[in-house]
């Protein structure tokens, strides 16, 4: 499937102003339904992003960090990954990583991340997905907290996207 990146205003042939998503990219899916039926779902529920907006109204600094590839950074268990098997015209395939479209995937990915930032979490940073949010009520306490997430994302090979990262935005 086509990725989605940004939105775009396109002119019709009425000179009207329509908005058009653009796509960089693809992204593989593979339809889970059938294993989705028979997977024991995980209800650990994802914040709400305006409660998130809300607590971090007011602070002087923020960082805006952005994951690459979110889902696709967690190793699925070896004994799992026959799970994930798919064929297409040129063999038979299985994840080891984890992909789209599993309906425990969200969830999984969000305690995955709330985990590596426990310390962190409501100190200094927010996180949503594979969104983190940073802040500081000066510059100097922002870029600490933007120098200590940095440094455990190196230390649990956490890779973002840097054409996606805004730092230090007043």
């Amino acid at each position: 499937m086509p990725k989605k990146i940004r939105i775009t205003l396109v002119k019709n042939k009425n000179d009207g102003l329509i908005p058009t998503c653009i796509s960089s990219g693809w992204r593989m899916c593979v339809d889970y339904r059938k294993l989705n039926l028979f997977t024991l779902k995980d209800h650990f529920s994802l914040p709400f992003k305006d409660q998130m907006l809300e607590r971090l109204a007011g602070k002087s600094f923020y960082c805006f960090l952005d994951g690459y590839n979110g889902y696709n950074q967690i190793v699925i268990n070896p004994e799992d990954q026959e799970k994930t098997i798919f064929t297409c015209p040129f063999g038979t395939y299985t994840y080891r990583r984890m992909p789209y479209g599993l309906c425990n995937a969200p969830a999984t990915f969000q305690k995955c991340i709330m985990s590596i930032f426990s310390d962190y979490i409501e100190r200094i940073i927010k996180v949503f997905m594979d969104d983190y949010t940073l802040y500081g009520d000066s510059f100097d306490k922002c870029l600490e907290s933007l120098s200590l997430v940095l440094k455990r994302c190196i230390e649990t090979n956490i890779v973002l996207k840097y054409e996606k990262c805004y730092l230090m935005v007043e």
